[in-house]
């Protein structure tokens, strides 16, 4: 292992959770408050807001999501992608539950619950709305808070690094046909041509540039040095970008929370049990394959989250703020966190009962200890 590479893993990994992460749950909950009451008080402000798009692509929203998404892809070396056969069972489990089975389990759910189920108590109007949120957001794998969740459960940081730089590149090719086949299957109206366009501005574009910046910065003396200083930089703005978008989205969805809270309730069901599922399937399934613990936990985790930032702007790309699909994919932002952080620790608990398999490489084999020794967010 070349040092330059085991650095890059140091870096990806990151620290833990930080303050703004701790307490994300939190945050979000503030933004409902704060949301809601901008939305009463300033109405005409904020549907001046909703205006300005182009395309049916909203600028202000797109903005932020570009705040909030590169520097988390800074993160990502997509050399790294040449290390993804190191780990290959771990790598065929992750792509098999991201891309063949998380979308269409969550369609299966939403349909089951929010089409079924749930429907007496939902406006009969926003059934469709919600289900596609629900997909959308299911349908993008998550690329920025995985490296937390990866630290937090001591996996492999090349797999984690690896895994996430294929994510991306595949998220280019395969969002806009995954979540087109399914809106198709819920009878929902595909808008392809925005759809295609919200990859291009909320994937293409933002790798390009993170690419491209990462490259810059390595370039000069103490590259990886100046990368941490950017990265420790632009990571308050990218969260201060994300609550900000949580405020426009409650602004608009204000009213229809307060006359129905219940809704937050009835669609946090279905993406809860989804990433206990995933999360549940690729751990077992890479216990099946003999995957070291230590790629099994990060796998389980990537296989389980969602790339919620993405997700958001699709939804309101693709059907408004004032839709139930926003509001369906706000309401995985809101849970991700405390779920996640369950997730992480039934990986660590079970880990002697994982490694207990007969042929499973033992942790300190997969990833000795001081590959978590240090490392910034």
């Amino acid at each position: 292992m070349s040092a330059q590479c085991e650095t890059t893993a140091k870096k990806a990994a990151g620290a833990g959770m930080g303050f703004f992460e701790r307490f994300l749950t939190a945050w979000v909950f503030l933004c409902i408050v704060v949301g809601i009451a901008l939305g009463h008080f300033f109405t005409d402000a904020f549907q001046a807001i909703g205006g300005l798009e182009v395309a049916k692509v909203n600028l202000p929203v797109a903005a932020l999501v570009w705040l909030m998404i590169i520097p988390m892809l800074l993160k990502v070396d997509l050399r790294a992608l040449k290390g993804v056969t190191r780990h290959w069972r771990g790598v065929g489990v992750t792509l098999f539950v991201n891309w063949a089975v998380k979308p269409f389990s969550m369609a299966l759910l939403g349909w089951l619950f929010i089409g079924g189920l749930f429907r007496p108590w939902l406006p009969a109007e926003q059934i469709d709305s919600y289900i596609a949120g629900l997909i959308i957001l299911a349908a993008a794998p998550c690329t920025a808070m995985v490296f937390v969740w990866s630290h937090l459960s001591k996996g492999e940081p090349h797999f984690t690094l690896s895994q996430v730089a294929l994510n991306d590149v595949i998220m280019v090719f395969a969002f806009a046909p995954v979540v087109g086949l399914l809106l198709g299957l819920s009878a929902i109206t595909v808008p392809w041509a925005t759809l295609l366009l919200s990859v291009l501005v909320y994937i293409v574009v933002p790798l390009v540039i993170a690419n491209l910046w990462r490259n810059w910065l390595l370039k000069h003396e103490h590259g990886y040095l100046r990368l941490q200083k950017v990265l420790d930089r632009m990571h308050p703005v990218s969260l201060l970008a994300l609550l900000a978008t949580l405020v426009l989205l409650f602004g608009f969805q204000g009213e229809q929370i307060i006359q129905q809270p219940l809704i937050i309730a009835l669609l946090a069901v279905p993406i809860l049990i989804q990433v206990f599922f995933n999360s549940g399937l690729a751990y077992l399934l890479n216990r099946a394959v003999k995957s070291p613990h230590c790629v099994a936990g990060p796998s389980a985790l990537i296989g389980a989250s969602n790339f919620f930032e993405l997700a958001v702007a699709t939804a309101i790309a693709l059907f408004g703020f004032q839709s139930g699909a926003a509001l369906a994919t706000v309401v995985g932002v809101l849970i991700e966190v405390p779920v996640m952080l369950m997730a992480v620790g039934v990986v660590n608990r079970t880990r002697d009962w994982y490694e207990a398999r007969a042929g499973v490489v033992p942790h300190e084999q997969c990833c000795p200890a001081d590959q978590h020794a240090h490392g910034g967010h």
